[in-house]
């Protein structure tokens, strides 16, 4: 029965959001055919030539698309190899299913609820089915490349977003609110975020915000989300101390993909093949190894000796700090914001995580949500316009502004993310129940959730 109720939820939603769209569309038709006089109707209007498209650009943020792709099955060997071995295909099975899932909605309407210009809060069901959304440039978003381009590069963005929140309720959610969950978050949280920060008319755009790939938008974001999940779901069961990966090698082979892929994520929100991206692959690079050098010393001086886990959990700290900043700072700036985003996910993740006893599994709030704050408040102190003359200087290149900017960005994200998701983890827990029963929990979820199990030999 429960099922039966789940896939007419998807149904009812899906087939609501079409009906809206129908409904606003035909009150439009009337209006725009009596605003239009009779003698114009008969003149036909001149068309304008079709911006040119570069093929170089376009080839760059095409193979950039298929880069940040590449990251979700990437983060899904990073946290799958860091939980307990019977529940791994269950993490790679949540970030799977979110591909595909997503995909399919952002195609629907996600894209147009986050990109369509629109109010303040979010863009509409204008391009409903990516009507209107062809091959010819969208000025407004990226002049040289088709439409489509940008909208499937977007795409990646939207999915491995809450993906991201698998890392704090890992090994104890039930997949089917996990999916029921997933499209509400997407729908009702990340799209219009992404319109705030991003879209035409988006209010945080307005008033300048930088945010050049998605430290608000996406690390923030999926981080408050991620600590809400913890705290609502509750402690793992049988949880008296830190569990060691189960296989440390698969963790690092998904940290590589993830540094690989954040290239695309990085420099091809530069949206062509040109300088800007150059200098945001550089810094990129550079504050994810100042950030895995940093926290491999820190471990050094506490632990007494550096870990494989330690490097890779720096790098990818040091990767989501500088994502918001990488097309605005320079080499000095990325390599501070490498040494401080250590410092800070370290002692939360170290220190803070254990004193307050909430069990954010795999670090997602611990690195992604602090990290991404620590970066989107860095951007206001070491943004630059001789990197990026579309940005702004902040604070210490004479522009304190721009850090006040950058904490109503970073609070506005926080709060509404905070209240959102907080409301939607109950009402899919009122509904469905969030958690797994007792006994699968402790049998793990590749085998109660899917019937599947990765290790075949019985040890």
């Amino acid at each position: 029965m429960k099922r039966k109720f789940f896939v007419m939820a998807l149904v009812l939603l899906i087939s609501g959001f079409s009906a809206f769209l129908m409904a606003d569309d035909a009150a439009k038709v009337p209006q725009a055919a009596q605003a239009v006089p009779a003698a114009a109707a008969q003149a036909p209007a001149p068309v304008p030539a079709p911006a040119p498209i570069n093929a170089g650009d376009t080839a760059w943020v095409l193979i950039s698309a298929a880069l940040v792709m590449l990251m979700t099955p990437g983060l899904a060997f990073f946290y799958g190899g860091l939980v307990r071995k019977k529940n791994i295909l269950s993490i790679l099975m949540q970030f799977m299913i979110a591909l595909a899932v997503l995909s399919v909605q952002w195609v629907l309407f996600g894209y147009s609820l986050a990109f369509h210009p629109g109010n303040g809060f979010w863009g509409g069901f204008g391009w409903f089915g990516l009507k209107d959304v062809g091959f010819a440039p969208y000025p407004d978003y990226a002049g040289t490349i088709p439409h489509q381009a940008f909208m499937i590069f977007q795409a990646m963005f939207a999915i491995i977003t809450p993906a991201l929140i698998i890392g704090a309720f890992a090994e104890r959610m039930k997949f089917s609110s996990y999916l029921i969950f997933l499209i509400l978050w997407s729908t009702f949280i990340y799209d219009p975020i992404a319109h705030w920060v991003w879209g035409v008319g988006g209010f945080l755009k307005n008033m300048g915000a930088l945010d050049f790939a998605g430290g608000t938008v996406v690390h923030i974001n999926a981080g408050i989300a991620a600590l809400v999940s913890a705290l609502v779901l509750g402690k793992r069961k049988g949880l008296s101390s830190q569990i060691p990966p189960h296989n440390l090698p698969f963790a690092v082979l998904g940290a590589a993909l993830l540094w690989f892929g954040w290239f695309g994520f990085n420099a091809g929100s530069a949206l062509a093949a040109n300088g800007l991206a150059t200098s945001a692959f550089v810094a990129t690079n550079t504050a994810a190894a100042m950030a895995a050098l940093t926290w491999a010393v820190l471990d050094w001086f506490t632990v007494g000796k550096p870990t494989m886990l330690g490097v890779i959990t720096g790098a990818v700290a040091g990767l989501v700090a500088i994502t918001p900043a990488s097309g605005f700072v320079n080499i000095f700036g990325a390599l501070a914001i490498g040494i401080l985003v250590s410092l800070v996910c370290y002692f939360m993740v170290a220190f803070v995580k254990s004193k307050l006893g909430y069990d954010d599994s795999l670090d997602a709030f611990g690195v992604h949500g602090i990290g991404g704050i620590v970066g989107a408040l860095a951007t206001g102190l070491f943004a630059t316009t001789a990197v990026n003359a579309s940005g702004a200087n902040g604070l210490f290149y004479g522009n304190p502004k721009q850090l006040m900017i950058q904490v109503i960005a970073v609070g506005c994200t926080l709060i509404y993310t905070l209240v959102g998701s907080y409301i939607l983890f109950k009402v899919v827990d009122m509904v469905f129940g969030l958690r797994v029963k007792d006994k699968d929990e402790v049998i793990g979820l590749d085998l109660s959730q899917h019937h599947e199990s990765a290790y075949t030999l019985i040890e």
